[in-house]
Parts: C-alpha cells; structure tokens; sequence
C-alpha cells in the first residue's frame, strides 16, 4: 500500500487531450526523463493508486501529456481529470523535490525555528500573488510564512520536515 508520506506532490491532471487517452499533467517538475520503469500516483476517492506511464510529451515548460497504460481513450481519460499526481519520494534524490519543484511539494512538512522550536504543519500554499506564502497550522493559530530561499536552513525530504530561521517579529504578525 502506497502512503502519503512515501510520495510528494508534483501536479494536477487537467483535461484529456485527443481522443487516443493522452491527458494534459500541469506540473513544475521535470521527472520523467531520468528513468525508463515510470510510474505516478493518484489519489483515486482516498487511495493512492499507482498508473504506469505508457508515453509522455512535452507540451509546454509546465504542461505534459501523459499517456497512462490501459488509458486508451478520452472516456477513460476524462477520469484523471482534476487528480492530483504525485510521485514517488523513492525515485528522486531529495534536492530534486524542493529545487525542480513548486512550493507545493512542501504541503506536509513539519516546520521548525532555529529560534522557536516547531511552528506546525504546512497544509497549504498560497500563490496568488507575487510573494508567496506558506500557510502553517500550529495548535495556536496559523501562520503564514513569506516562501522565500533566504528563510529555509535545510529541507529533509525523508523526514518531511523543513527547518527555518525566521527573523525576530515576524511571527507575532
């Protein structure tokens, strides 16, 4: 049985493209050159199932088009649409997830201060705006934290957890 924490998020399924079972994967990594055995995850109603990759194509920076085994029409197709994708932890080496990806990837991760100890969980990332923003829950409240290279220390992909040095005040916004 595939968990959670074994994979990471690296996208969402948008619409079939054609009629032949190709669908579009919005996604910010660049994954499915390393290896030839690929495979991605699903969450399909709760599980994660895993889908081998028959073919694949770039399409633009951010959109490939998948062609999934035994996917072999749009119907069948028209059911990945709006899943999100993950991959597998095991299959990357662990700059690649932070580095080749979005801040989303980080949804999850536990955070913890230099200074102040744990903060919470990321369980969201805001995006809509310029400055990004990692939303963590903690027992108390939550806290938004400017995603920014300069705030993390080292990311632990394995122990999903993500180590920061926040500066003095920003946590009492």
């Amino acid at each position: 049985m595939i968990k959670k924490e074994d994979v990471f998020k690296i996208g969402q399924f948008a619409k079939p493209h054609g009629v032949k079972g190709e669908i579009a994967l919005i996604t910010d990594y660049d994954l499915f050159d390393d290896s030839g055995d690929d495979y991605i995850v699903c969450d399909m109603d709760g599980i994660l199932v895993p889908f081998f990759i028959e073919d694949y194509r770039y399409k633009s920076d951010t959109v490939v088009l998948v062609k999934l085994e035994n996917v072999d029409d749009e119907v069948a197709a028209r059911e990945f649409s709006g899943r999100q994708v993950y991959y597998p932890l095991s299959k990357v080496e662990p700059e690649e997830v932070t580095e080749g990806g979005s801040w989303n990837s980080l949804i999850g991760f536990e955070v913890v201060d230099k200074q102040h100890g744990l903060l919470g969980i990321v369980m969201d990332v805001d995006d809509s705006t310029i400055n990004v923003l990692l939303k963590i829950s903690s027992e108390e409240k939550e806290l938004l934290l400017p995603a920014v290279d300069e705030l993390i220390l080292t990311v632990d992909v394995k122990g999903k957890r993500l180590d920061v040095s926040v500066p003095d005040g920003l946590l009492d916004i």
